[in-house]
């Protein structure tokens, strides 16, 4: 019995060598032209420290290769700009864990703008589908969360939340269970505060919508701590700090000498 299980342990470490050898051959180094992209669309990779931009670049030439980025509802293509402005999307919420890429899901389907799902026959602007392992956007709304950065509204951010959220419960791929408990008892327990604030009403930072359902508040939780930081922090620091903990990353010192490692 231990013969065979030292077999497939064996079997499965020749499985990710070769799968990890043949991402290496697909990463595409990050030029000049796709950091100007980035320089100029992006301000939190504009804030970051020359080392870290350095690491963020690896990451998003690494997150590109995995992907699968396909258009959709009569978008022509998928742009470099657009899978470099998703990809630094993705690299930016996951960007405290190390190793973590979000590996189920291994499509992005962009829509050029709001698309019609039949599965409950209403339109969408985006979504997570872990069963299909397929995240979708729509550009147009994707890219407001661009035009209008200090709003708290970010198509972008809020998928890749709620991937995010999805990727530490899937077991499988080795990318799970890489948010601590701890952390994310003392965020549930302030995050549940605040839903039954924006349920009955109360004055709340984030938006009507994040009073739906936990999930629902994770990814608008996501949106305002990256997109209003100083506001969100003045407005709970308490929970403020417990995102940053749970995150392992604080949008308020990118631009500091070390990334949080917290």
């Amino acid at each position: 019995m231990f013969r065979r299980g030292l077999i497939f342990t064996l079997f499965g470490g020749l499985i990710n060598l070769g799968q990890e050898l043949l991402l290496l051959l697909k990463i595409k180094s990050i030029h000049d032209t796709d950091i100007h992209v980035l320089e100029k669309n992006f301000s939190y990779f504009r804030k970051l420290n020359p080392k870290h931009k350095k690491e963020f670049k690896r990451r998003l030439a690494r997150f590109l290769a995995q992907k699968k980025m396909i258009p959709r509802g009569g978008l022509k293509q998928a742009t470099r700009e657009m899978q470099l402005l998703i990809g630094a999307t993705a690299v930016m919420v996951t960007f405290g864990f190390r190793g973590v890429s979000l590996k189920h899901f291994k499509k992005i389907l962009i829509y050029p703008d709001n698309y019609f799902s039949t599965i409950n026959q209403q339109y969408h602007q985006g979504e997570v589908n872990p069963k299909l392992g397929v995240i979708v956007l729509s550009w147009r709304n994707f890219a407001e969360g661009f035009m209008y950065p200090n709003d708290g509204v970010n198509l972008g951010i809020h998928e890749m939340a709620h991937a995010l959220k999805l990727e530490n419960q899937i077991h499988y791929n080795r990318e799970s269970n890489f948010f601590n408990p701890d952390r994310w008892e003392t965020y549930a327990k302030l995050a549940a505060m605040e839903i039954r604030k924006i349920q009955s009403g109360e004055a709340s930072i984030f938006r009507p919508s994040a009073g739906k359902n936990s999930h629902e508040f994770f990814a608008v939780a996501l949106e305002t701590f990256f997109e209003k930081s100083a506001e969100l922090k003045g407005y709970n620091q308490e929970f403020y700090q417990a995102l940053v903990f749970l995150l392992k990353q604080d949008p308020l010192v990118l631009g500091g000498k070390e990334k949080s490692t917290l």
